[in-house]
């Protein structure tokens, strides 16, 4: 699997874990194995993550931050569902380095459930973050439905995206952009005023 760039003990830890994650597994993948693979003490480990579910959120967050880098302008004549499967791909291509420990996810994480539900609420706050980014309000409960119907696709693109060796993703963006049609109804009246400099999330 590609080894992108690192820029700091965190990002070191987090891109070892998601190698060795591809590699060992994610059941069987232990504190130590993580800190051996960063090449960090394991009171380095301790100091930057308490868990390894810690260490997923952490690129999640990460991911979130590098999409959110370069801004959508939410006041442009591009439909919403256009500006979210921008962001939504951009996530996607952040993502395309970590795709076989994120394989490896989908097939373990089922017989881990508290870190399943812990992974999955902080997605849903990924997503959140997206559609604020695009302009959609995300609150209120036409946006925390949107936020849900956005998830689930989501979701449902990144098991074709799992399989998808095009150069282009192009299987990828056709059953994300289906996915999207069919919720975009969720999308029109629920813009919120573009913020100048989308910060990255909590």
């Amino acid at each position: 699997m590609p080894k992108p760039s690192t820029h700091s003990l965190r990002d070191r830890i987090i891109d070892a874990t998601m190698e060795s994650i591809a590699f060992h597994g994610w059941q069987r993948l232990s504190l130590h194995t993580i800190a051996t693979a960063a090449g960090v003490s394991m009171l380095d480990l301790y100091r930057e993550f308490g868990s390894k579910q810690a260490i997923l959120s952490a690129l999640l967050r990460r991911t979130d931050e590098a999409v959110l880098a370069t801004p959508v302008d939410a006041q442009s004549d591009e439909r919403p569902r256009d500006r979210v499967f921008d962001l939504l791909m951009r996530r996607f291509d952040a993502l395309t380095p970590y795709r076989d420990a994120f394989a490896v996810l989908a097939r373990e994480l089922p017989r881990d459930p508290l870190v399943a539900l812990g992974t999955g609420a902080r997605l849903l706050h990924s997503i959140a973050w997206m559609l604020e980014a695009g302009g959609i309000a995300a609150t209120g409960v036409s946006g925390i439905i949107a936020v849900k119907l956005t998830a689930a696709a989501y979701l449902a693109t990144a098991r074709v995206w799992l399989r998808d060796e095009s150069p282009d993703l192009a299987s990828t963006m056709a059953i994300l952009d289906r996915r999207l049609r069919g919720i975009e109804r969720w999308y029109g009246g629920s813009r919120s005023p573009p913020p100048r400099d989308v910060a990255a999330p909590a």
